[in-house]
């Protein structure tokens, strides 16, 4: 029996296989499979409004402790994981409901045989994945993991310094904004969605990271005006910050075969979460040796570079008349 890696890979394997196994010749195949990318959709940008919604949460959580003692408090904050955990157990999906049943012999993974044979189907799926249109598209996924985890990871120590006014709390005080910037952040993520139904999300993506590229040369002098610049400042950063990650989101989508979606997300967030971990090392290496005004252009750079990528997307696509 296979144990371990290989039992892993042949899982995969099959998982996959069922995921590519649908028939979109039929007529109303494009109904069919557009409902099932916009239920798709929204379910992204819901889970993303929810893990946003308790990271703010988790930042803030500490003021009950001005008023509660910590035995308290932990048994509050475990209550809403035993309710998402009840609801869990109760809920039931058909992860093939739009999967149609009959396939290309093409279009579907080995049923068996070796775990090296299922790599090397993945291998190859991957290869028609990769269209100079989607690895683009990949880059810009990047770029955005860069600059979100370069401005985030050492951001509350930066606020800190920059707070005029003292807060009743043995906290650094930089944190709490840095929780009211993630707050804000629901906000741009539900803009960022409603952009995808009313604009080219190329074209978005682009104005979006020209955007993020101004905020970065510009938070540092405004938020340094006073307490009003730096809660004007971070609103603004944490708004933009997350509009962008619904425009990828579907970004994705266009840019990828209905047969090989779920492939093309595995990669998106290898991208965001993969080479964009890299922005974490960076700041911290900026910081070590340069200062925040560096750190903030090089941020800018960052963003700029993610701003030509969609932009050369926008121009190919304009040239097409179809996402390649």
């Amino acid at each position: 029996m296979e144990s371990g890696l290989p039992r892993l890979i042949a899982w995969y394997r099959d998982y996959l296989e069922r995921m590519l196994q649908r028939d979109y010749s039929v007529s109303y195949a494009f109904l069919r499979n557009t409902g099932a990318l916009a239920a798709f959709t929204a379910g992204l940008i819901l889970a993303g409004l929810g893990g946003l919604v308790m990271t703010a949460v988790g930042q803030t959580a500490a003021l009950l402790l001005l008023v509660l003692d910590w035995q308290t408090v932990a048994v509050l904050l475990g209550l809403p994981a035993l309710a998402a955990a009840a609801l869990a157990l109760r809920a039931s999906f058909d992860e093939r409901a739009a999967v149609d049943q009959s396939s290309d012999a093409d279009a579907s993974m080995p049923s068996s045989g070796s775990a090296l044979e299922g790599l090397r189907a993945l291998g190859r799926r991957s290869a028609r994945l990769f269209t100079v249109g989607f690895a683009v598209v990949f880059g810009v996924a990047a770029m955005s993991g860069l600059y979100y985890r370069g401005m985030l990871t050492f951001l509350p120590d930066l606020l800190t310094p920059l707070v005029s006014v003292d807060l009743p709390i043995d906290v650094a005080t930089g944190r709490y904004v840095y929780a009211g910037l993630l707050t804000v952040g629901i906000a741009g993520q539900y803009v960022g969605g409603r952009l995808t139904d009313r604009f080219s999300t190329v074209y978005a993506l682009a104005w979006t990271f020209a955007a993020l590229g101004g905020i970065a040369l510009c938070f540092l002098p405004v938020a340094e005006l006073g307490t009003v610049g730096l809660v004007v400042a971070s609103a603004t950063l944490g708004f933009a910050l997350f509009v962008i990650q619904p425009l990828y989101q579907a970004t994705v989508a266009e840019y990828s075969p209905s047969n090989a979606r779920g492939l093309s997300y595995g990669y998106t967030y290898l991208a965001v979460f993969g080479v964009g971990a890299l922005g974490a090392a960076l700041a911290g290496t900026i910081l070590q040796y340069a200062g925040p005004p560096v750190l903030f252009g090089t941020l800018a750079g960052v963003a700029v570079l993610g701003a030509g990528l969609s932009a050369w997307l926008v121009r190919r696509q304009a040239q097409t008349g179809a996402p390649v």
